[in-house]
């Protein structure tokens, strides 16, 4: 039988936060069946997750292609293992991944997961095709972190009131853009995130986007610990502290609905 969740995560209600499919494995089928069960759950990444000892191997899938970190489904993965019994709550979960071993707490109610940091670097010239793309927004500020670009603008109403044009943000090289600006009230900052080359035309809350921005704001707040919100329709916030060249994500989550797969993968 294979155990399949969906799970809400970075948010303590129902509907809200970023969905993300989590099935839990006694081994991993081949990466094609993977990445079929990952289209057919239609959510922006399905986890899949096998025991390995006294330690997890877990992967993540978009419906398009499988990427090397995922921060929402890997805290909707630990949500899974802990509430459902796979793992006891008194006992970290060590994760072995693309992007190296992900170790995740339960710190006072919230889910803790400690992440590589990523870095970001200054470009002064970004395809007129991505501005547009993203509905003329006007930056303030222009890099890229990996394969994403990184715009800043003025203000949180301006990353509101962005309405992509998708057939404009497929010509653009990358994986996904993020948009940051200064928080206004009770956040540090404040995103959204967009991956229509993922499948993903909007990431609802973006964890690994989290590991950029945590170097970004550092440098421009002085500061080490945020608290962030990611400004979707269905927003969710992230709770973050850069701590050397790694930075521990916070959140919570919640079991939307569970089942199992009819035959066996």
């Amino acid at each position: 039988m294979v155990n399949i969740y969906q799970v809400d995560a970075f948010t303590n209600k129902r509907f809200k936060g970023n969905p993300a499919a989590v099935c839990v494995l006694n081994s991993f089928p081949d990466s094609e069946t993977m990445l079929d069960m990952a289209k057919e759950m239609n959510l922006s990444e399905t986890a899949f997750v096998i025991r390995d000892n006294e330690e997890f191997v877990l992967r993540w899938f978009t419906p398009t292609f499988e990427i090397d970190l995922c921060g929402h489904a890997t805290l909707g993965t630990a949500h899974v293992l802990w509430t459902e019994g796979f793992w006891e709550k008194d006992k970290p979960i060590i994760f072995n991944t693309a992007s190296g071993k992900l170790i995740i707490n339960l710190v006072n109610g919230l889910i803790e997961m400690d992440f590589p940091s990523r870095d970001y670097s200054e470009i002064r010239e970004i395809p007129s095709l991505l501005i547009e793309g993203l509905g003329g927004v006007k930056p303030i500020f222009t890099g890229k972190s990996m394969n994403n670009y990184l715009i800043q603008v003025a203000t949180e109403q301006e990353i509101r009131e962005i309405q992509i044009d998708i057939s404009k943000l497929l010509q653009c090289d990358m994986h996904g853009v993020i948009v940051t600006a200064k928080g206004e009230k009770e956040y540090d900052f404040v995103s959204r995130f967009f991956a229509p080359e993922g499948g993903v035309p909007e990431d609802p809350v973006t964890g690994s986007a989290h590991c950029t921005l945590a170097n970004f704001w550092y440098d421009r707040l002085n500061k080490t610990i945020f608290r962030a919100y990611q400004l979707s329709q269905r927003g969710g916030e992230i709770n973050l502290e850069l701590v050397g060249d790694r930075v521990l994500l916070r959140g919570k989550a919640v079991t939307v609905f569970r089942g199992e797969l009819v035959e066996g993968l």
